[in-house]
């Protein structure tokens, strides 16, 4: 029932906001008399934040055409070498024919990037895309919006979660590292964990950013939402039906705008002082901010519906039973063993002020990765940043990136010249891994 009520209030806001952004820009066209009235500043300023406030948020573009490699500008195109019914795996494929950017290429690492599903589309990790495809061979999960998704193709469990990533990684190749980003820590680990248990191969690396991996270890607003309330209560107040303009009717979710409304809610005085900063940036015409404004809640405010089930789920497996640190999260019959995993070199990364996933709680993959020679076990601390800095923004392309990069660079050609020492019969000695690590980065040794 709520969720119909939400559609009828938004269809009923519809008008309202196109009203609002006519009248925005009736006062603000030099052409127009009204332009000419006292304080038509103000005016067209109110008009425009009433509609970035009553509009609907469509998902919007990565919108990434080109990017520099070598000091050569390369086109950059879309592919989707797999499709599922609720994700996409999406490939930003680069074209030149110049010959110092395609010697580059060839020898840079391949990168698949795990996104959230969380509330945001895959395209909040815009920045991170566009910073990797310098330096990486990039794929990237696009998650489908739930409501989007009919009925007939059944449910998505987080244990669907795991065989999506598996899935992912076997089409790429052993030749790729993992990113994942927040949420997608846990079951990108338990998709890994499993792949070495069944003697597969992994990636040659994983980077777990700001994820939930021991969600017990400085809890937040979020942890303890999800750790005092039942399943069941969960189950009886948050998930609703998709209404019938969807082709997704009749499918229970978890809606969109319930997480959006739970983000707001966490940082209120934040969100009001950036759309009083952003009022007058109009008025003084700071087109600059006033821009990045847009750009940024043009994405924070652009939600999906995410499938009852795998919500429940993660409820349930990361927030209350906290399966995979305990050792009892089983996958069609299989335990998750991190313990298991011994040939792929792991990076964590906290922010300091990260208000969604807590100190320490990233940093305990290293713990669980018994198995993983500790010379290739690196955390980074990101003095400053809140969640969001740690995958986007200036914080990331200058501190946090570098790291990444020169990670994933070492490991590449590490695990290369370990292929092919045992092509030849030789032992290669896993401390190549660490030679040169970046400044900043620590053995879990040394961190305790």
């Amino acid at each position: 029932m709520l969720y119909q009520i939400y559609e009828t209030q938004r269809a009923l806001m519809a008008p309202f906001a196109e009203y609002a952004s006519a009248s925005a820009k009736l006062y603000r066209h030099p052409l127009s008399p009204y332009a000419q009235v006292p304080m038509s500043q103000r005016l067209s300023a109110g008009f425009d934040l009433l509609h970035r406030l009553a509009k609907e948020y469509e998902k919007p573009p990565f919108d990434i055409t080109s990017v520099d490699v070598a000091g050569v500008a390369v086109a950059v195109q879309e592919q989707v070498p797999i499709t599922k019914p609720f994700c996409r795996l999406l490939r930003f494929k680069r074209f030149t024919d110049d010959p110092r950017a395609l010697e580059r290429m060839k020898t840079q690492p391949t990168v698949l990037v795990v996104a959230p599903l969380s509330g945001h589309h895959a395209t909040l990790l815009r920045d991170t895309v566009k910073s990797l495809l310098r330096d990486h061979k990039v794929f990237i999960t696009d998650w489908t919006d739930a409501r989007m998704v009919p009925l007939e193709e059944g449910p998505f469990h987080l244990d669907d979660y795991v065989a999506y990533v598996q899935e992912f990684i076997r089409h790429i190749g052993e030749h790729v590292h993992v990113i994942s980003v927040c949420q997608p820590t846990v079951p990108v680990l338990a998709a890994v964990s499993l792949m070495a248990s069944g003697g597969e191969f992994t990636p040659r690396s994983m980077t777990m950013m700001g994820g939930p991996i021991d969600a017990r270890r400085s809890p937040t607003a979020v942890n303890n939402l999800a750790s005092n309330k039942s399943h069941g209560w969960f189950e009886t107040n948050v998930i609703f039906r998709v209404p019938p303009n969807f082709p997704g009717a009749g499918r229970h979710v978890y809606p969109g705008f319930l997480q959006h409304a739970g983000f707001v809610a966490m940082n209120p005085d934040r969100h009001m002082s950036s759309h009083y900063d952003y009022f007058r940036d109009l008025i003084r015409g700071d087109g600059g901010n006033a821009e990045s404004h847009r750009q940024f809640y043009d994405e924070y405010n652009a939600v999906l519906d995410m499938p009852a089930e795998y919500y429940l789920d993660t409820i349930r497996t990361v927030f209350q039973d906290f399966a995979l640190v305990n050792g009892t999260w089983c996958i069609d019959g299989r335990t998750v063993r991190p313990q298991d995993i011994t040939r792929t070199a792991l990076l964590t990364i906290e922010g300091e002020l990260d208000d969604i996933s807590g100190t320490g709680q990233t940093r305990a993959a290293h713990d669980l990765c018994t198995g993983v020679p500790e010379t290739q076990h690196f955390h980074f601390d990101v003095k400053g940043a809140g969640h969001y800095g740690i995958f986007s923004g200036r914080r990331w392309r200058e501190t946090v990136y570098p790291e990444v990069r020169d990670f994933m660079a070492r490991h590449d050609r590490a695990d290369g010249a370990e292929q092919a020492g045992r092509r030849n019969g030789q032992r290669v000695d896993g401390r190549v891994a660490n030679v040169g690590r970046a400044a900043g980065t620590r053995q879990r040794k040394a961190a305790r």
